[in-house]
């Protein structure tokens, strides 16, 4: 009789287990994704292999273009990256200053933060140079009402006239973030890594956090592309203790932004996305002036 008490209790517990496994997952919490991660970098379906060719680089991949064979020796990089070596590109001229210039590297194998952190985005998103670039003319999520209705783009960058670059954020190793007041954070370069070290700067990373990723070139902390996207997530961003106040978990994002960015909200107080953009602009953050608000979404 024990002995059949126990095997019934056996079975049971498997059914139960069995229909655990099978029944429906649980809701998404807040920032859990409802799509796929990748976002628009999943490429129609050809996902990490759209960008990353496993045999051959570009040439497996058909685009080389240009005649370059070598770009896939860098982490396998599967685009024609041959047409953008060695361009200049000339960014944003502001109050009256020629602007940004910045002359991309000969080869992959230069060994600058442009080859992993600009010139690859390019070879994607750029169609000035990189003629048959994969971005289609259109931004790929829809945009919240507050941000208008255009979302069409030539290219990325624009092209290649009075716009163009001239209306685009510097990137590159020109691109320099800088402490000290009276427009820059209260932070410390410690040999091209920014330490928000400052009262003022550690009051900012307790209400928001400090997610963008300079890349360091000659001891100087310098905005590349991937500074402030991380290609590999299009609409989550996890938040931990060791870049953030806020809450641990994930937080909704867009356009690949690496820190909490949502627009997208009903809160007439929402602040996030403008709390992104102080990471590097400190004289515009409430924290500046000894306000202390946290992030709103």
């Amino acid at each position: 009789m024990k002995q059949s008490l126990i095997i019934t209790l056996m079975i049971l517990s498997l059914a139960v287990f069995a229909m655990a496994g099978t029944g429906p997952s649980a809701p998404p919490g807040p920032g859990t994704p409802t799509t796929d991660v990748l976002g628009a970098h999943l490429n129609y379906g050809r996902g990490c292999a759209a960008c990353h060719a496993p045999h051959n680089g570009a040439q497996g991949n058909g685009a080389d273009k240009s005649g370059d064979l070598k770009g896939g020796t860098s982490i396998l990089w599967g685009q024609d990256v041959g047409a953008l070596y060695g361009v200049s590109l000339q960014f944003g001229s502001t109050n009256g200053t020629t602007g940004y210039q910045e002359v991309l590297p000969a080869s992959m194998a230069a060994g600058t933060p442009d080859v992993n952190g600009l010139l690859t985005c390019l070879s994607c998103h750029d169609g000035n140079y990189a003629k048959g670039a994969m971005m289609q003319n259109a931004v790929y999520e829809t945009l919240p009402s507050t941000y208008g209705t255009y979302n069409t783009v030539p290219t990325l960058l624009g092209a290649a006239t009075s716009e163009g670059y001239l209306a685009t954020h510097p990137v590159g190793l020109n691109a320099a973030i800088g402490c000290g007041a009276p427009w820059n954070w209260d932070c410390t370069n410690s040999n091209g890594k920014i330490l928000m070290n400052g009262p003022l700067s550690k009051n900012f990373v307790n209400d928001y956090g400090y997610f963008v990723s300079p890349a360091a070139y000659n001891g100087n902390a310098i905005v590349v592309c991937t500074t402030c996207h991380n290609q590999h997530l299009m609409n989550v961003v996890q938040v931990t203790t060791k870049n953030s106040g806020m809450s641990i978990g994930n937080y909704g994002t867009m356009f690949f932004m690496v820190g909490p960015y949502s627009p997208n909200t009903t809160t007439a107080q929402a602040n996030s996305t403008a709390q992104f953009c102080r990471q590097c602009h400190g004289a515009n953050a409430n924290e500046f002036y000894g306000a202390n608000l946290p992030t709103v979404f």
